[in-house]
């Protein structure tokens, strides 16, 4: 695996998932309270000894490029790095990336300026825990030019996936990229006797679906990328490359969600504080990675808590929580009832210096977290919120999408954005 480069999309600009990618990348959008969604990705290759690892970024990357060079620093006796390669200007091209499979292209001489047998693409935004190790084998005991990841999905996902189909020895036969006519979507319904054949769990009706993971040979990921009228890997690289190289399935049994959505992304951090979680974050041998920092324990008094995580650095007093994720250096003040609440904690504490360079706030604002005697049910919190007492924020299940100035509803679910003050006693 040393010799296997990794290539991580992390340039998106994640419209899906707005307000929160507001003034961040998508996958530095903070998940489960204290990691960053990049650092699935990161780690992912890491504990696979994957240690060669180029990161692409683009739109609103400062966040994301502090991040990764604060968390991932190799020794200087191991030959790994992390190369952040953004969308630069060149005498070929002055523009931004285009697509998935433009921003490979553009950063090639790169990527490509040490030899490796495989070159494995993967996008940044992904929740999942895998061993590449098997997956880059598979690639080369099949002799294959170009290898998919691939997982049965039910029938209604179908529209926002890759599907294919594939013959008995896992070849790769048809491709289609998010299909929206239920005649296409029907065509690509897999027979049960494929998923009994790979070894993967199922049920009837299920589609095949790409997870956007793929593992490429250097000169064919060279080759495919020369046409430059191709600029996204789903809808433009692999379709063109079925027929001229071999392309072969790998399926993955474990765990996968594409949490690129307002609506999944609150669902699987809800879902991490529940029992037996379907993705626990902790797993022997196999560390999630993230910044370092020296907070102290969280600090729980005359509270009820159930079925949450508390991130260090958090002061819950006299609160009742459930269902809820409590990020680090958060703040629940007296008498708070919180439910099913994501909060993303604080970059800061009161009175220190933000990492933006701004002053400590102004005696007539809230103070930071969560005041007293609050109602919240079914919300995001964003980083640096400042919520006042007596604020109530209901559960907006079924509630049309709005944007407002101080809070956005989508997917029903209420987004408090990044740094915004909710002033004492608003209902919303």
């Amino acid at each position: 695996m040393r010799n296997t480069a990794g290539i991580i999309l992390g340039g998106g600009q994640g419209v899906r998932l707005m307000p929160l990618t507001r003034e961040r990348a998508k996958p530095a959008v903070g998940f489960a309270g204290k990691y960053r969604l990049i650092d699935i990705a990161m780690s992912n290759c890491i504990n696979s000894g994957i240690k060669r690892l180029f990161v692409l970024t683009q739109f609103l990357s400062a966040s994301l490029h502090r991040h990764i060079m604060q968390t991932y620093q190799f020794d200087t006796f191991t030959d790994g790095f992390v190369d952040i390669l953004a969308a630069e200007q060149t005498g070929q091209s002055e523009g931004w990336f285009q697509g998935t499979a433009d921003a490979v292209r553009a950063t090639l001489h790169h990527t490509t300026y040490f030899e490796s047998e495989q070159m494995l693409v993967l996008a940044g935004d992904h929740l999942y825990r895998m061993d590449f190790g098997p997956l880059v084998r598979s690639h080369r005991e099949s002799k294959a030019d170009i290898t998919l990841c691939v997982q049965p999905v039910p029938r209604a996902e179908a529209t926002r996936l890759g599907l294919l189909s594939v013959d008995r020895t896992g070849a790769v036969e048809s491709f289609v990229e998010k299909p929206s006519d239920p005649a296409v979507i029907d065509r690509f319904v897999a027979p049960e006797h494929l998923f009994e054949r790979m070894g993967v769990e199922f049920a009837s009706g299920q589609c095949l679906a790409s997870m956007g993971i793929y593992v490429f040979e250097p000169h064919v990921l060279r080759e495919m990328l020369e046409d430059t009228s191709h600029t996204d890997f789903g809808s433009q690289i692999i379709p063109a490359a079925i027929g001229r190289y071999r392309v072969q399935a790998w399926p993955f049994t474990g765990y996968w969600k594409d949490i690129g959505t307002v609506g999944s992304f609150y669902e699987a951090n809800i879902a991490l504080a529940q029992p037996d979680p379907s993705y626990p974050l902790y797993q022997p041998r196999w560390p999630i990675y993230t910044r370092a920092r020296s907070l102290a324990p969280s600090r729980v008094v005359r509270s009820e808590i159930r079925d949450c995580l508390l991130v260090e650095g958090s002061d819950i007093t006299g609160a009742h929580i459930e269902d809820s994720i409590v990020g680090m250096r958060s703040i629940v003040r007296q008498g708070s009832h919180l439910k099913g609440v994501v909060m993303l904690g604080c970059d800061f504490y009161e009175g220190e210096q933000d990492l933006d360079g701004g002053t400590p706030p102004k005696c007539n604002l809230p103070p930071m977290g969560i005041g007293r005697h609050c109602i919240i049910e079914r919300a995001i919190i964003d980083k640096n919120a400042r919520i006042g007492d007596g604020v109530v924020i209901r559960d907006k299940t079924g509630a049309p999408d709005l944007k407002a100035e101080t809070h956005w509803v989508r997917d029903g679910i209420t987004i408090i954005p990044k740094g915004v003050v909710i002033p004492p006693r608003t209902e919303i």
